[in-house]
């Protein structure tokens, strides 16, 4: 009976082992789509300028922010009002800067969000509404029509001898406010070949792409169809009488264990350490100890005797200067993995600026074997 209980429990055991390494091995894949993207799939920039009304007395002054004035004059007169020779003094249309990204293959009468920012001296675009603003790329052609109600997160609040401010009420967005009136020509139904480009461009995984896709290919198509070009490109033919996309989504779902170089990433400010997984260190002896000096002024009062004739009161200096020196162990810190080399950081028990410094000697010393990065 307990033999049999033992069986029972050592299959368990090596099944969840087993499981163990499949899921350890399966996270160290990932698929094409994630490490890389299609050549000259992008999105496109737009900017435009107009008019954001309705605001409640925090929009631009008009003496500071003449380009305001004659915004409001011209599009007036285009709607057939004559303000030449009145002076407007309102204080609720503020000047913005309107931004967006222009999708590929976006359709006609699609719309997309639209980021604003205010150009002259409001104190907040909360409540304001943007009119029609042409929306032009880099080319100067107008491919969208921007319009509505400004979403603001941020506030301002004022008094007669305090203000508060929270978050950035000259700046806001449009959820879908953006109308598509243009599309850009569409390049890749009649692409040759495809090319991936890698986001974290390197030789070794280069080559892992290509080979996934050729075993891919050669199972599929019965020939190799990827060649790697460089360590950021690798080029893809595409099979005949096949839809380009659906080739893409067989390609993209592909996976691929990345190689990542060895580096090390310091940011002093916050006081972050990221340590890459191929780092190692050369086997060496690390000691590290903080010396403290304290000086301290804690001066006295000389008095003379109660019945001297001649004398007076006087501050005499006292210092007192002590120096403290924590214990440093010396310890010995190397490795070939990442496990190894955490474990001899963590056996010395440092902050993150201790360990900072050490990494930055370690680096000095010749024995870090990687990159090492300084914010």
């Amino acid at each position: 009976m307990f033999t049999k209980v033992l069986r029972i429990v050592t299959r368990a055991l090596g099944a969840g082992l087993l499981s163990c390494l499949m899921v350890a091995n399966a996270n160290a894949l990932v698929r094409i789509k994630d490490i890389a993207e299609l050549r000259g799939i992008r999105d496109n920039q737009l900017v435009g300028y107009g008019l954001v009304i309705g605001l409640n007395g925090t929009g631009d002054t008009m003496r500071n922010s003449p380009f305001t004035e004659q915004s409001l004059q011209s599009m007036l007169e285009r709607m057939g009002v004559n303000v030449r020779e009145a002076q407007v003094r309102s204080q609720n249309v503020a000047a913005v800067v309107v931004t967006a990204d222009l999708p590929p293959f976006v359709g006609n009468g699609s719309r997309i969000d639209i980021s604003i920012g205010s150009l002259g001296d409001a104190s907040s675009l909360r409540g304001g509404m943007l009119l029609v603003t042409p929306l032009m790329g880099a080319d100067g052609n107008v491919y969208a029509v921007a319009q509505g109600s400004v979403s603001v997160s941020g506030f301002n609040a004022e008094g007669d001898a305090e203000n508060l401010t929270q978050g950035v009420p000259t700046s806001g967005v449009i959820s879908n406010g953006a109308l598509i009136e243009k599309t850009l020509p569409d390049y890749f139904s009649n692409m040759p070949k495809l090319v991936f480009e890698l986001k974290n461009p390197d030789f070794k995984t280069a080559v892992r792409v290509a080979d996934a896709i050729n075993a891919f290919t050669t199972t599929r198509y019965g020939r190799k169809m990827a060649q790697e070009v460089d360590y950021r490109a690798i080029e893809v033919r595409k099979p005949q009488g096949m839809s380009p996309v659906r080739f893409v989504s067989q390609i993209e779902s592909l996976l691929v264990q990345p190689d990542t170089p060895a580096r090390v990433v310091v940011d002093e400010r916050t006081g972050t350490v990221v340590i890459g997984q191929n780092v190692t260190i050369s086997t060496v002896a690390v000691t590290h100890g903080n010396l403290t000096v304290r000086v301290s002024e804690r001066p006295e009062v000389s008095q003379p005797n109660p019945f001297a004739e001649q004398g007076e009161t006087t501050v005499v200096p006292r210092t007192e200067i002590e120096a403290v020196e924590e214990d440093g162990q010396l310890q010995i810190v190397g490795g070939t993995n990442l496990q190894t080399l955490v474990n001899g950081l963590n056996r010395i028990g440092l902050k993150p600026s201790g360990i900072i410094a050490i990494l930055q000697a370690i680096k000095r010393a010749g024995a870090l074997q990687a990159t090492l990065v300084v914010k």
